[in-house]
């Protein structure tokens, strides 16, 4: 891309800001920019926790959408989980019903929902909790996983693990339960519940650590912090385990290039985490992916973001994105 070429897709730019029905990762709306090139609209939305040089994959990821047509498919159709954030037992039954999934990845670890700082006592016994009323909503059959987000240590994962395997009637895996590669293998080795590697991943120099360390069984793959549909695609092949494609809660315009990368993996044995739309209140696009029966399609590129005025972002917003797309894009 030259640079009359970025110049052109930056200039496209719109700020949108969606709220959420439940607090999640720790925020309430989700904001992010939207870009349009050649090839049609893509998303750039790393979390506020990435400084600019993290966030510029996440920019790269949208480039390339932009500018590109997606590699071919080899499945039209693709399984997602419903996604449960931290909320009570009721809602969280609730949820599961209403999304149709057969499988339902469940947020643990106090991060949302006003549990933070109970300790972790206190926090496995509301997770205990929340994962029986999953279990009852989804049935004998249904497949349940657990995501940490990576906030216990070694001791506190091996406390926590085998607690809510019992309470969920069985785990398919935990996500990312501790921070780093080397305590990712050291829970690995100590429990009989498969583990899965994410932030390790996305935010790895060398995603093939992970595999060498012996740290995870299954590899969490998100299109945008790993710089777009095609880069993503050959870590996934590269890591030579079994794959689950993610979203990082996007807009329909970045769950597309997430349904595009689990429609293009030559292997795709596991539901993936792109059914989080129902995480989001509404979205700018009419063409939204709710999962029908659990299922998604996979699209031949973004959707038009035609419901965009709804969800325009405020000034503020606005400004602060529009500054950090302008930083951003000066590290390319």
């Amino acid at each position: 891309m030259t640079s009359d070429q970025l110049a052109a897709v930056l200039a496209t730019a719109k700020v949108f800001a969606i709220p959420l029905h439940d607090r999640f990762r720790g925020i309430t709306v989700r904001e992010g920019v939207l870009l349009q090139g050649p090839a049609g609209w893509s998303e750039f939305a790393p979390f506020n926790d990435y400084d600019d040089a993290a966030a510029l994959p996440w920019l790269e990821a949208a480039l390339d959408t932009a500018e590109n047509t997606w590699p071919a498919m080899v499945r039209g159709s693709i399984e997602v989980n419903t996604t449960i954030a931290v909320v009570s037992p009721g809602r969280a039954g609730e949820l599961v019903r209403a999304s149709g999934c057969r499988t339902a990845k469940v947020k643990v670890g106090g991060l949302d929902g006003g549990v933070a700082g109970l300790g972790i006592a206190n926090s496995l016994a509301a997770d205990a909790e929340r994962l029986a009323a999953v279990r009852d909503a989804l049935g004998a059959t249904g497949k349940i996983r657990i995501d940490a987000n990576a906030g216990w240590t070694v001791d506190e994962a091996l406390q926590a693990i085998p607690l809510l395997d019992r309470a969920a009637g069985g785990l398919e895996y935990v996500e990312q339960p501790c921070a780093t590669i080397e305590d990712l293998a050291a829970v690995r080795r100590r429990v009989d519940v498969p583990i899965a590697a994410d932030e390790s991943i996305r935010r790895a120099e060398d995603p093939m650590r992970v595999k060498l360390a012996g740290a995870a069984d299954l590899a969490v793959v998100k299109v945008a912090p790993l710089g777009g549909v095609r880069r993503a695609l050959r870590i996934a092949e590269m890591t030579r385990l079994p794959i689950v494609v993610s979203s990082a809660v996007d807009s329909a315009v970045g769950l597309a290039a997430g349904l595009a990368l689990a429609g293009a993996l030559p292997v795709l044995d596991h539901a993936c985490g792109l059914g989080t739309a129902s995480l989001l209140i509404g979205d700018v696009s009419s063409t939204g992916f709710i999962p029908v029966d659990g299922m998604l399609p996979v699209p031949a590129r973004a959707p038009d973001p035609d419901n965009f005025d709804e969800f325009a972002a405020g000034p503020a917003a606005t400004a602060f994105w529009l500054a950090r797309l302008d930083r951003v894009a000066s590290l390319l």
